[in-house]
């Protein structure tokens, strides 16, 4: 029997990457999505016989309901993303990241599995110098890492689920978004040839979206021994300030000058280092380094030449 794969949000940044390569693996995928950006990313996925689509709004209980009938596993990628399209639309970001997800659990028999992203912003602002942990505690400081923690509250409250907390995602997709740091940083190094950086001293951990896809066939494969459990995903070398990003940056696109700059602040004022070990002793290995990462988007940058690739 062919596993059926139920997706909301499967047109978006990662869904794009994620459905054809679940696809190509075998699997039979359903996806919702009401494709808000206009975004034609899932027209190679239309040559399947196993993939089926629908444009509708993840939030509307009769749609899930009927969709959950048929399905092995869900995978709830709908969300509203990023700092300025959580503050400019709040009440459709809690909807959508938070309430719709605690529905599906209430919907989904107990048989049905789950495996969900949620955000390794969670951690917030970490201690000096010490690795966060799936265990660490968890201080969302922005509207979407509040909404993300609260769904993942309800996924892991299940017995059939799991979910994956992602470092900051970087790459080229068929939905691409360039408000991402890597991403948008390499778009300024490669147009600008110049960015101003704030608090270039903050943290974060780092993986590229065929990474992410891996991750979600990873916990298919390996589900009965890693449900249950959140899992950092990010790249054990990628613990990096901004600075040092941009330094490695700077390695590739040699004509790039970065600033500091003594006064103004950053919105988004995540600042933690990553410990990916226990995602890693399940056998997981990621295959994209962020150098591989940076000359894939040079590359992407060289045919894409404007900002309707992201969420704002």
């Amino acid at each position: 029997m062919i596993m059926k794969i139920l997706i909301t949000g499967g047109g978006g940044y990662i869904g794009s990457v994620l459905t054809p390569t679940l696809l190509a693996a075998g699997y039979q995928v359903t996806v919702i999505d009401n494709f808000m950006f206009q975004q034609n990313s899932l027209a190679e996925c239309c040559q399947y016989e196993t993939f089926n689509v629908i444009r509708g709004d993840c939030r509307k209980e009769d749609l899930i309901k009927e969709q959950l009938k048929t399905a092995d596993v869900i995978i709830p990628l709908a969300a509203l993303v990023g700092a300025p399209l959580c503050s400019r639309d709040q009440i459709g970001t809690k909807t959508t990241n938070q309430t719709a997800v605690e529905m599906i659990c209430q919907l989904a028999s107990p048989q049905q599995r789950i495996l969900m992203p949620v955000t390794n912003s969670g951690y917030g602002i970490g201690e000096k110098g010490k690795f966060c942990t799936e265990e660490s505690p968890l201080r969302p400081i922005s509207l979407y890492g509040v909404t993300k923690v609260e769904a993942e509250k309800a996924v892991l409250a299940r017995d059939n689920s799991m979910t994956f907390r992602l470092a900051t995602v970087f790459g080229m997709a068929p939905r691409m978004r360039v408000d991402l740091l890597v991403n948008d940083f390499v778009y300024r190094a490669f147009y600008d040839r110049a960015v101003v950086i704030f608090e270039g001293h903050f943290k974060r951990n780092y993986i590229h979206i065929r990474d992410v896809a891996k991750v979600f066939l990873h916990g298919l494969e390996n589900f009965e021994s890693m449900k249950g459990k959140p899992y950092n995903v990010g790249l054990e070398d990628a613990n990096l300030s901004k600075l040092e990003l941009c330094a490695e940056i700077r390695k590739y696109l040699p004509n790039f000058v970065y600033l500091e700059a003594p006064i103004g602040e950053d919105p988004d004022k995540r600042d933690y280092i990553v410990s990916n070990q226990r995602i890693l002793s399940t056998g997981f290995t990621p295959d994209w380094s962020l150098g591989r990462g940076i000359q894939e988007l040079i590359k992407g940058y060289t045919i894409l030449r404007n900002s309707v690739y992201s969420n704002v």
